[in-house]
């Protein structure tokens, strides 16, 4: 007897895929958009909702099922993470004084991610609108080369590290999804 679960996928077509096309969201059926903006764009918004995907369907036990020792990593210590990152980002952009931390100390994100449904609801709220201001303080600076807050960053240096964020997240996501159920795919 193992305790590990069975691995297992929703995708008939593709059996490496975590929905069958037809079925995935992230498909809206339209081709690549225009230009360079709309494309990083786009990456955003998929790695965005791949993460949202990963965690659908879990108990709040499931969901604070922690990776392996010593690691506090966990499905959602993921989406607490990611809404403070996206505050982080914010800060970096903003020439006024930095927001302060959504959970506290630093590694809060991780380490108070625990099996409540309240504190579960908490952190979909956190993330959606730490997303909606990151997005809406970035969007009267459509020059990609534009450089802002005290450092300079560049809009499209921040929307490719923003990219990079939630895919490398998402990859995580994967291994701990299929750890608490046996879920994988894409």
């Amino acid at each position: 007897m193992s305790d590990q679960p069975e691995r297992w996928t929703q995708a008939t077509v593709y059996p490496d895929m975590w929905a069958d096309p037809e079925n995935d969201p992230r498909d809206s059926g339209e081709g690549s958009p225009d230009g360079e903006s709309a494309t990083l764009q786009d990456y955003l918004k998929d790695y965005r909702l791949t993460l949202l995907m990963k965690c659908e369907g879990l108990t709040p036990e499931q969901l604070a099922r922690r990776s392996v020792p010593p690691s506090t990593m966990s499905l959602l210590g993921l989406v607490r993470h990611l809404a403070e990152v996206e505050r982080d980002w914010r800060n970096w952009i903003s020439d006024g004084d930095p927001l302060p931390k959504l959970y506290g100390v630093r590694e809060a994100d991780f380490d108070g991610a625990c099996a409540e449904q309240a504190l579960v609801d908490g952190a979909y709220v956190d993330l959606a609108r730490e997303q909606a201001a990151t997005d809406a303080a970035l969007a009267p600076h459509a020059d990609l080369g534009e450089r802002l807050g005290e450092d300079g960053i560049a809009v499209r240096e921040l929307l490719v590290h923003r990219i990079e964020e939630y895919a490398r997240h998402c990859g995580h996501a994967d291994l701990l999804r299929e750890c608490v159920d046996g879920r994988v795919g894409q």
